[in-house]
């Protein structure tokens, strides 16, 4: 019983352990919506031209993509695959979404394994992505020159910084229970503007990350439609079966 009392109390504490984001940074509400068309498309063309040099989605194929977010095969032919064969041409709509890069050259270029992006908003979360790709900071101690408020010590470069520009970290001084000193982030100050304003790039992001979510469970807006008709058949089926048992014992006293 104890146990069983202890893991609930840990299933409860478990949103607010990730709402604190890494090192106590809190996160900031993504508002992803699957049902906008217009926003997975943005985030989807976003996806191919900055994170697919690097990043590959090899449990997706282009023409599941293209069907699930309205995307005519010609159009996403020519803006969402960049991608070649040994022989140099395109590969094919039908193919995974992998890229070109080794993994024995992502370990000489960032130190670690690149990993496949398919399923990391399932193991992120929607809110930990979307403050992850707005929080990466000047750093001088670092090979790529930025640090993230979210993911300390990163070794992913900010490959969006063209369009968000370059912030430093404002960082306050506080101390713990036992007089211990620690420093932590309260705020950015933008250093070199990028070409779009905050707003822009915060949706920007947003539609990133909302075809982030989706990539990790297509089938979600599937599921949950799915999920009321199921509702809706047990609720009537539960009074069915209230009825039958009232008339099974109506002379059981």
């Amino acid at each position: 019983m104890k146990k069983l009392i202890l893991i609930a109390i840990l299933l409860g504490l478990a949103p607010v352990v990730l709402a604190s984001g890494h090192g106590g940074y809190p996160l900031d509400k993504a508002d992803v919506d699957l049902e906008n068309k217009d926003s997975l498309q943005r985030g989807a063309k976003m996806f191919v031209n900055y994170c697919m040099g690097c990043h590959s989605m090899r449990y997706m194929r282009y023409n599941r993509v293209a069907k699930d977010l309205g995307i005519p095969e010609d159009i996403a032919k020519q803006d969402l695959i960049f991608v070649t064969d040994e022989n140099g041409d395109k590969v094919k709509i039908g193919t995974l979404m992998k890229n070109a890069m080794r993994e024995k050259y992502a370990k000489e270029a960032f130190g670690t394994k690149i990993p496949d992006l398919t399923l990391e908003a399932r193991v992120r979360g929607a809110d930990w992505l979307y403050t992850y790709l707005r929080t990466f900071y000047l750093d001088d101690s670092r090979p790529t020159g930025v640090n993230n408020a979210v993911f300390h010590n990163v070794g992913m470069p900010h490959v969006l910084w063209k369009l968000q520009g370059l912030q430093k970290a404002k960082i306050e001084e506080y101390e713990d229970h036992e007089g211990n000193k620690h420093h932590r982030i309260v705020g950015f100050e933008m250093v070199q503007p990028g070409t779009m304003t905050g707003p822009e790039y915060d949706k920007a992001v947003r539609d990133l990350v909302n075809f982030l979510v989706y990539m990790g469970e297509p089938v979600k807006l599937e599921r949950m439609k799915l999920g009321v008709y199921v509702l809706l058949f047990l609720a009537v089926f539960f009074v069915l079966a209230y009825f039958l048992k009232k008339e099974y014992w109506k002379d059981v006293h």
